[in-house]
């Protein structure tokens, strides 16, 4: 029987918050270069596939980076990979609908472009603070272990689950 498996510490919130913007913003950006991306090599018809494109996009590089750099998540085996991935995305959906909702509130308030836009950023601001909470509560809710790079802990559901730790996370905790 192994022994005991101490969690890592978190990390501090200022911490947290310039990763969290930073890639948030990294996220926005690989979404918007590979919509041009598909525009360039297959051309603008329709627009919607290279939106729905830059979006898979940015949606795969940012939960990548949450995982290994937010919550200091390692990975638990496939089905519970998809699990977090399924999960992820729909907190994903339920957000952004949250700031559409704040940005569209705000330009039916007004009627200006200049409200909307301020709509826009009080949206994405508690956009991303729900969804930071969301996930920590329901995506990535076990720490990774200190020491060994694969560990055992109690899994979600109480059974045993190999955890490893990525590589990022290894340089994180360093």
């Amino acid at each position: 029987m192994s022994e005991p498996v101490e969690a890592r510490p978190p990390l501090s919130p200022r911490t947290v918050f310039v990763r969290y913007v930073a890639f948030a913003v990294t996220a926005g950006a690989c979404n918007l270069v590979m919509q041009e991306v598909w525009i360039r090599l297959v051309g603008a018809s329709p627009v919607m596939l290279s939106v729905l494109f830059g979006t898979a996009v940015g949606f795969a590089v940012k939960y990548l980076l949450d995982r290994n750099w937010i919550f200091m998540d390692g990975y638990a085996g496939q089905t519970e990979e998809v699990r977090k991935v399924a999960v992820y995305g729909l907190v994903s959906v339920f957000t952004t609908l949250l700031f559409w909702a704040v940005e569209l509130a705000f330009l039916f308030a007004s009627g200006s472009a200049a409200a909307k836009y301020l709509g826009a950023v009080i949206g994405l601001a508690i956009g991303n603070v729900v969804k930071y909470r969301l996930d920590k509560q329901y995506v990535f809710d076990q720490p990774l272990p200190l020491g060994d790079p694969v560990a055992t802990s109690a899994g979600r559901h109480g059974s045993d689950t190999r955890r490893t730790v990525s590589e990022p996370s290894r340089r994180a905790a360093a």
